[in-house]
């Protein structure tokens, strides 16, 4: 990849079209269906439709560099209209499109993001546009952009040259602690990320790819797509619906096709083994895996283990899990450890940590949290610890703020200058920066990045800081009657504002439902069990438990539990109840 870019391709447009000169017939990408198909794309033809893409986008902009949202399913199209953004030198705006089953929760969200990026301009295909026409129409308000399809789209003459540091990408956060927010990316930042996911993974000619994650996110996008192009490999993609329905296709088509890179966050590995029976394992074939990199959400120790031994037996190798770190505003990857190095966590002890965020490793018999490492920074990246009040650099082995420097640290949000300034330009107290505030809790030993959690999660009660990973990761492995990674802790005020108690809400799991009949007394001791493993597992005093609907807890596109708007929604009176614990009144 490093010969390719620094030979002169200073965009993933030129790029492409090096691929599709020099291996014109060569495998790019291939889309697994659900049902296993394959469909296939060489460079060559996906370099003829991504110009096609650009020269109708350039009809209709008249050259103006106007945003333009991409309404695709996961697939050839979608590379299309990403690609042609890239040849035609306007911002693309990867966006989820909204699930027909779940407007209502679907809608708002795509609508926040065409409002804040300020564009009209929607690529989207012809079997599909009439019906995004009418969503549209409706989540803003009679206000339809306009759709520009794309799978019809024919010719295409020359196309521009981004220069490098020009705007390539609008990628929109998560949402999983606030209201999405677009990420600026240049296409010397997509490249210079590229660069260091490719040193991180040890990503080489003979490498091949084989993921599921969204590509409307940096996961999936970059490191899915940008990064398999740029090192010039095949990848094999999958839906993530598909996925979800079925975990273990995500293993098979690994087996099938040899995949060497694979992963995604903590909760996909969690859900392999769950769901994986003895026959799911016969003919599966994991020992090409090189890296199975996890990242996006908490990195579990357990998880790892579990899924190291459950599939061992298939070659799975457990020095392949690469835990790594990263975040939209840093492009994607910040830190990661070297490849088949394994992981190693530390078993910190809870009560100093929780106290004075002293990291200190646990005694025998000690309540302690285990917290793995995400391995150190790039050669060119910077880590600093941050007290995140006063700016001073934190020593090892206490915990504060993320904060990171670069060459892949974004412009800032768009259109959003005093939240760029915030985020993007701080410096510390000694005047060194400026640095991203990544918003992360964590710490740094030997070098190696260890993250404890989000600042803005933080519940604090009784003067002691709890992360909400952790609180529920006790409910789940003590209560069976709620769902794994379908629950949110949080904090609110009591009734005098002067202290915050615990609120936990989580989706009642129907499979642990004896008898349909017996509902409200099976509710009524799932909340007592979560109110004993809070109480008695984490000395925390319940504020609230509240058993919710499945498949009702608010989530990002990617599969975040939104806690912010799980909270607000409790606040608000939102949330599909079927029981609720309230503590008493102090």
């Amino acid at each position: 990849m490093e010969a390719s870019l620094e030979r002169g391709a200073e965009s993933f447009a030129q790029l492409l079209r090096e691929r599709a000169e020099q291996t014109p017939d060569a495998l790019a990408y291939r889309f697994v269906a659900e049902d296993e198909s394959a469909e296939e794309i060489s460079y060559a033809e996906l370099d003829r439709r991504a110009r096609a893409v650009a020269a109708r986008i350039l009809e209709t902009t008249g050259g103006r560099p106007v945003p333009a949202l991409l309404l695709f399913a996961p697939g050839p199209d979608y590379l299309a209209g990403l690609f042609g953004c890239f040849y035609a030198g306007v911002p693309a705006v990867p966006a989820f499109p909204p699930d027909p089953t779940r407007l209502a929760r679907t809608l708002p969200r795509l609508a926040a993001i065409i409002e804040d990026a300020g564009t009209d301009l929607v690529l989207t295909t012809t079997d599909i546009a009439p019906l995004m026409a009418d969503w549209l129409a409706t989540a803003l308000d009679g206000r339809a952009p306009r759709l520009l399809t794309t799978d019809d789209a024919v010719g295409g003459g020359e196309d521009l040259v981004p220069r490098p540091q020009a705007l390539a990408l609008l990628q929109y956060t998560s949402g999983s602690t606030a209201l999405p927010r677009g990420v600026m990316l240049s296409h010397a930042q997509l490249r210079d990320n590229c660069r260091d996911i490719t040193r991180g993974f040890g990503m080489h000619p003979g490498s091949v790819g084989g993921l599921w994650l969204p590509p409307y996110h940096d996961m999936g996008l970059i490191g899915g797509i940008l990064t398999p192009l740029a090192v010039g490999i095949e990848v094999s993609l999958m839906s993530p619906v598909s996925f979800l329905r079925r975990p273990l296709s995500w293993l098979r088509m690994v087996s099938r096709y040899g995949a060497t890179v694979t992963g995604g966050p903590n909760f996909a590995f969690d859900l392999c083994v769950r769901r994986a029976k003895d026959a799911d394992l016969e003919g599966l074939d994991l020992s090409a895996v090189e890296v199975a990199f996890t990242g996006a959400e908490p990195v579990r120790a357990e998880t790892m283990a579990r899924f190291a031994e459950r599939f061992a037996p298939c070659g799975f190798r457990a020095a392949s899990f690469y835990p790594c770190y990263g975040l939209a505003e840093a492009t994607l990857f910040v830190t990661g450890g070297a490849p088949l190095g394994g992981w190693h966590a530390v078993d910190v002890a809870r009560e100093p940590l929780e106290r004075e965020n002293a990291v200190r490793t646990a005694e025998p018999g000690e309540a302690a949290r285990s917290l793995v490492s995400c391995g150190p920074p790039g050669p060119r990246t910077r880590i600093r610890i941050a007290d995140p009040e006063t700016g001073a650099e934190l020593p090892e082995d206490t915990v504060g703020e993320i904060w990171i420097d670069s060459p892949s640290v974004a412009e800032g949000y768009w259109r959003r200058p005093e939240e760029s300034a915030a985020a993007f330009g701080v410096k510390t107290a000694d005047g060194e920066g400026p640095f991203l505030r990544s918003g992360d809790l964590g710490f740094l030993r030997g070098g190696e990045l260890f993250v404890a959690g989000r600042m803005k999660d933080l519940v604090v009660v009784n003067g002691r800081n709890h992360h909400p990973v952790d609180i529920e990761r006790v409910c789940e492995a003590a209560v069976p009657g709620v769902r794994r990674n379908c629950g949110a802790a949080f904090a609110v005020e009591d009734a005098s504002g002067a202290t915050e108690r615990l609120v936990l809400v989580y989706e009642a799991d129907p499979a642990a439902e004896s008898d349909p009949e017996d509902a409200a007394e099976h509710y009524r001791e799932v909340l007592e069990a979560l109110r004993r493993a809070v109480s008695l597992e984490l000395s925390i005093p319940p504020g609230a438990l509240v058993l919710i609907r499945p498949r009702t807890i608010p989530k990002t596109s990617s599969g975040k539990v939104q806690r912010w708007l799980t909270r607000k929604q409790y606040l608000g009176g939102e949330l599909d109840e079927l029981a609720r614990w309230q503590a008493p009144a102090r």
